[in-house]
């Protein structure tokens, strides 16, 4: 279901996981370069997956809108801290969201994955989300998670391996920029343009 123009990259059908050299890059550069990558969560259920469409990039202690903001390291905040290609799963409310780990160790940053689009395992998502319509089935942070059997017992595991990992995909035509979301109280940096969106794609969040 990828839009037309859009290319598989060599290898995305093998499901090989990226190696640990993919996630040591500037945060912003690895926000845009998870467009169009696999992630893929295997669960005794079955194996599901989807194409990452929505970023959002977090750069730690100078960014008031990450949880690390001033070096804030807390029992949840730990796994930021730790070496790139990490997973940082956290409940918002009732929602499970999950976490690239980016930057230096001891440089706690982060890439949120807002919204994929379904690839494998369409119809495991659809039950785990109580049957909702394919358009809302994985177009935001919590939705996605629950459709991907993604849990916080994920916390700290690495996505460059088994169950839960990050795959090659389709390289996007066109990649958007612009303001995170649901950010309000965090000063300048509601403005900061660090959310990354594959443009036109239908389950980007909004």
């Amino acid at each position: 279901m990828r839009q037309t123009g859009e290319k598989l990259l060599n290898g995305s059908s093998s499901y090989k996981p990226v190696g640990e050299a993919f996630f040591k890059l500037p945060t912003l550069t690895l926000a845009r370069n998870l467009l169009g990558c696999l992630l893929i969560k295997e669960t005794e259920e079955g194996t599901a997956s989807g194409y990452i469409v929505e970023t959002e990039a977090y750069r730690g202690p100078l960014d008031q809108a990450a949880h690390s903001y001033n070096n804030r390291r807390t029992k949840r905040t730990e796994i930021m801290f730790a070496e790139a290609g990490h997973v940082y799963t956290y409940l918002m409310h009732t929602h499970c969201l999950v976490n690239v780990v980016s930057g230096e160790i001891g440089e706690p940053e982060a890439v949120l994955i807002r919204a994929v689009e379904p690839h494998d395992g369409i119809e495991l998502m659809t039950e785990r989300r109580g049957g909702t319509a394919m358009k809302n089935l994985t177009s935001g942070p919590g939705k996605l998670t629950k459709a991907l059997g993604i849990h916080m017992t994920d916390y700290g595991r690495r996505f460059d391996k088994p169950p839960i990992y990050i795959a090659p995909g389709f390289a996007p035509e066109k990649i958007m920029t612009g303001p995170r979301i649901g950010i309000p109280n965090s000063g300048e940096a509601k403005h900061y343009p660090w959310r990354f969106w594959v443009a036109g794609n239908p389950y980007v969040s909004r």
